[in-house]
């Protein structure tokens, strides 16, 4: 079984889709909970249309339903959790009638869904950014947790909170230390004897032992100078934050900025140095998935013009500045340093990868790999945690000036802002942004399909087609950020989750106008 949250994976992820698809054909069942129509909604068993931002409460009053009609995992909550009494008594405070009003779901449909969860085990939960980009997306994450813990859908194959990434290899620049707060192997800067390991490692005297900045700290951080340099790899913020005009002022603002990217991108503009880099087919690597398999990316081509691989570049800059890194491949870095210095990491080796890779946990060169994690509902914490949550409206709701509530993702045919898509023909499938909206509202506004309307938000405004689909519901209008000219970023809100700091694109006012 599969509840898929905030997760439009037939058109973000289709490669992943086609599993879940193969498990239908097979008898799984599906319950899909998202505020569109989207193509997955079809396949499901039960499609919970919940309103834009309502996920805790939707998730609170289906635990409510499992909590008094006795149907959760006793033995698993008892022996394997803790902090229970505290987290049931938040939950209480949601019964099915506010949960029903609070998400548009019915009393009837939540009480169904309830009941289904609690009757196949194992199921299987994933989401992607429907759950985590809102301001009270690490509340949202909590609340999956929370659900899984109660049903015991933990430390057993096809069950679990399974994040479906992004982007490609987001798993793999975290697992890199790709963050503020740890190292490679997610070690905590801010424990002394992991900090004193990466400095003798790395042949410095001491290294810092706070957690750093995040990005959209980093950003505005650049007008008032208390960030002068700026390096972007491998991003093209311009287009991808929330409200362009706001970002397009923040990197104009930086002292220096360097870009290091495959082609040039609306972020390149602001550079004063840009670095060509390798792509993935031009050197060798590793990619980690969605469930923490370490694959080898080998070199089919060698990089045009100047572009060289980016360990490289890096490695260059640092000889620049005095040191000397030792690895000269990227299996040399991998064996000789990431492999040695993240405990995690340990058993992958090179020559382990060769074919269908490795999962960390991997500690030792006998180790198999961790198929799933939490055997047993052993956790790494020793008990799971629930959570106590509370439901909380997005930053922005929409008004009498802005009736609409805007909603974003992603479309089948392009990847992010394409920076690469676009340049490999898939604009002859789709060639222009659209706004998507309900009939019931063309209607009341006199818009007819692919007619050109005016959205604007507080922010800003664009000049996009209407596509009018049964997929949205009346109040709700949805786009991409595909296209410059008709971003919906140039709309969207930069307000961010207090902990994550990751932006709430899946919520803001806007009005639509006939042009």
């Amino acid at each position: 079984m599969f509840l898929c949250i905030g997760t439009n994976m037939t058109e973000a992820h289709p490669v992943a889709s086609t599993f879940l698809k193969n498990a239908l054909a097979k008898g799984a069942k599906l319950i899909v909970v998202d505020p569109r129509k989207q193509p997955l909604a079809k396949l499901a068993d039960i499609h919970c249309q919940i309103k834009v931002g309502s996920d805790i409460a939707f998730l609170n009053g289906l635990m409510n339903v499992i909590i008094t009609e006795n149907l959760y995992d006793k033995d698993f909550v008892e022996n394997r959790c803790e902090n229970f009494e505290a987290f049931k008594k938040k939950i209480m405070e949601y019964p099915v009638d506010r949960a029903a009003e609070i998400s548009g779901v019915d009393a009837d449909t939540i009480r169904k869904v309830a009941r289904m969860l609690a009757e196949i085990k194992p199921a299987m939960l994933c989401y992607t950014l429907g759950i985590t980009e809102h301001t009270t997306g690490k509340d949202n994450v909590m609340s999956t947790a929370n659900l899984q813990l109660l049903l015991g859908n933990l430390g057993m194959p096809s069950a679990g909170v399974n994040p479906l990434r992004g982007q490609n290899n987001v798993q793999g620049a975290c697992d890199m230390g790709a963050l503020p707060n740890v190292f490679p192997g997610y070690q905590k800067v801010i424990d002394p004897a992991i900090t004193e390991k990466f400095a003798k490692a790395w042949g410095v005297k001491s290294l810092p032992n706070t957690n750093g900045l995040m990005m959209p700290q980093m950003m505005e951080g650049l007008p008032d100078k208390k960030i002068r340099a700026f390096y972007v790899f491998g991003e093209n913020l311009a287009n991808t934050e929330p409200d362009i005009r706001k970002v397009e002022h923040e990197l104009s603002s930086a002292d220096f900025l360097v870009c290091q990217d495959i082609f040039p991108t609306e972020t390149t503009r602001f550079a004063d140095v840009v670095f060509p880099a390798a792509a993935w087919s031009e050197d060798d690597g590793t990619f980690s998935s969605s469930e923490r398999r370490v694959n080898r990316v080998r070199k089919v081509k060698t990089p045009p013009g100047n572009a060289k691989p980016n360990w490289w570049i890096f490695k260059e800059l640092a000889k620049r500045m005095g040191h000397d890194w030792a690895s000269n491949s990227a299996q040399e870095i991998w064996d000789n340093e990431v492999s040695v210095l993240a405990p995690a990491l340990g058993g992958i080796k090179y020559e382990r990868i060769e074919n269908d890779g490795l999962q960390w946990p991997c500690p030792t060169p006998e180790h198999p790999g961790t198929q799933f994690l939490h055997r047993d509902g052993v956790f790494s914490h020793g008990k799971g945690i629930f959570n106590a949550v509370d439901w909380k409206p997005p930053a922005e709701v929409s008004d009498a000036e802005y009736p609409f509530v805007l909603s974003t993702g992603r479309r089948l045919y392009h990847y992010h802002t394409r920076t690469q898509t676009g340049r490999s023909g898939l604009n002859f499938l789709m060639s222009e942004e659209t706004v998507d909206i309900s009939e019931a509202d063309a209607q009341k506004l006199g818009i007819a399909g692919d007619e050109y309307v005016k959205v604007r938000s507080r922010r800003g405004e664009v000049k996009v087609k209407a596509r009018i689909t049964e997929q949205v519901p009346p109040g709700m209008v949805w786009m991409s950020f595909h296209f410059r000219d008709g971003s919906a970023n140039w709309l969207t809100n930069p307000v961010y989750d207090p902990n994550t700091m990751t932006a709430e694109y899946k919520a803001c006012a806007v009005a639509v106008e006939k042009l």
